[in-house]
């Protein structure tokens, strides 16, 4: 069963229910990493206790010690679902067969229309991440820099200012979505698509203009 901090999490019932060993665990494990995001949506990462993530996925704390050594590890579990929902997200939009530009405006159009739809999956990723410490600030900088990688291979670039260029990008995109986060604006979040577009067709523009220099 994959994990899903934001998807439907179903309580297994007991005596026979038809399910093997690793079925049973697997779905354990994913009612523990979606009450995780929840209830660190909701009561932010610092306040969360493993009583907490106890009640709201229905297992007893044996059963949590089973998966995890600790609240970090399952909240490590829960932002790399949320992480990899995102990347699949983004890298997914650039694979589709339109222009290279047209391409990354609708990447991260999609990044941000992810976020809209998926609030805990939103808050867990782009404002817990800061209370949880310095490891998950390092996995944060670490997957934006392989979002700016994927997007600079897409799109071919060669220049001197490319990359960083690329980095500005995305880094202004967080940046903004993080703020309508951190105000529970969601509805900002599909309207940052605007800006966005101009961003990106100026950014175009500009890199265009200096391969031809």
């Amino acid at each position: 069963m994959e994990e899903s901090p934001a998807g439907e999490r179903k309580k297994l019932s007991p005596g026979r229910h038809g399910l093997s060993r690793e079925q049973v665990a697997a779905s354990q494990r994913a009612r523990l990493v979606a009450a995780m995001a929840e209830v660190a949506a909701e009561k932010g990462y610092t306040a969360v206790t493993v009583a907490d993530v106890l009640k709201r996925a229905g297992v007893s704390r044996l059963t949590f010690y089973q998966h995890f050594s600790d609240k970090a590890d399952c909240f490590g579990a829960a932002y790399d679902t949320a992480t990899g929902a995102l990347l699949e997200v983004v890298t997914g939009t650039l694979r589709e067969e339109t222009g290279r530009w047209e391409s990354v405006e609708r990447a991260l159009g999609a990044y941000l229309d992810a976020l809209a739809a998926e609030p805990v999956l939103a808050r867990l990723f782009l404002v817990e991440a800061y209370a949880a410490g310095p490891e998950f600030l390092r996995r944060r900088v670490a997957l934006q820099g392989s979002v700016v990688g994927a997007i600079a291979d897409f799109l071919g670039i060669r220049t001197p200012l490319g990359l960083p260029a690329c980095e500005a990008m995305v880094g202004a995109v967080v940046s903004m979505a993080t703020n309508r986060v951190v105000q529970d604006d969601f509805d900002g979040l599909v309207a940052l698509r605007a800006p966005l577009g101009l961003l990106v067709r100026g950014l175009a523009r500009s890199l265009d203009e200096e391969e031809h220099i």
